[in-house]
């Protein structure tokens, strides 16, 4: 019996691998799954790990503006300066209304209008109220608008004092009284062609807007500290209505 068993030939080891019924990996000429292939797009930079660029008007408020807010105004603690929160944008559009809806190319070339201006969708608004007198009822779309915040809303104020405001025909500064008790500041446009990003030849009318400034923290003085320490193109005092103070 001894004999027998060392003539019989050794046992080969079991190999791993599928079992009986299954496919092998790679059969077929098929990819294996769970990914372990090289992504179609392997090659292209991801976007989500490119380094933030701050926009400038944000570097300046937090190196020059904060720090003169500190020095003149006495207000050294970061958190006791007042802020930008946030930039509202709207255009109304009621007075195209005819019965009780907006013309599409109306409302289109409204809606491309702020697209292209702020780089966000913007919302349109329905009336609370019906009012008579201005041929509005409840529930009829009449404007839209768009809030902007944090990295859009540096870029944008950045392009409307650099770009926007020189191409103001006869522009002679804005208004520096135009602020409410918390500091907030609001102006008008009267026409959309003052943005570089808006082609005239292919607009069908012509309309303004009108942009808020919100701060926190903040009052008419120190608002006004801020915008003009970022560039913010006011009315000089020999320009205002009355001749020279």
């Amino acid at each position: 019996m001894a004999d027998d068993k060392k003539n019989k030939p050794d046992q080969q080891p079991k190999k791993d691998g599928p079992q009986k019924g299954g496919r092998p990996e790679g059969a077929g000429g098929g990819k294996p799954k769970g990914g372990s292939g090289k992504p179609k797009h392997a090659d292209a930079p991801d976007a989500s790990t490119e380094p933030r660029v701050e926009p400038r008007l944000q570097t300046r408020f937090k190196t020059h503006v904060r720090q003169k807010l500190a020095d003149e105004l006495g207000l050294r603690n970061p958190m006791q300066q007042p802020r930008l929160e946030k930039i509202i944008v709207n255009i109304n559009m009621g007075r195209h209304l005819e019965g009780t809806k907006i013309p599409a190319n109306v409302k289109q070339t409204v809606l491309d209008t702020i697209v292209k201006v702020t780089g966000q969708k913007p919302v349109v608004l329905k009336a609370k109220k019906s009012v008579s007198n201005f041929k509005v009822r409840e529930g009829v779309e009449t404007a839209a608008m768009v809030t902007l915040r944090r990295d859009r809303m540096w870029h944008f104020l950045d392009r409307f004092i650099n770009l926007a405001c020189p191409r103001i025909k006869d522009f002679r500064g804005l208004n520096d009284e135009a602020f409410d008790k918390q500091g907030n500041y609001g102006c008008g446009l009267t026409e959309q062609g003052v943005f570089p990003e808006i082609n005239m030849a292919e607009a069908t009318f012509t309309h303004g807007m009108n942009i808020s400034i919100g701060f926190k923290k903040s009052s008419p003085k120190l608002s006004r500290f801020i915008l003009s320490e970022l560039g913010f193109p006011f009315r000089k005092p020999e320009e205002t209505k009355g001749g020279k103070k």
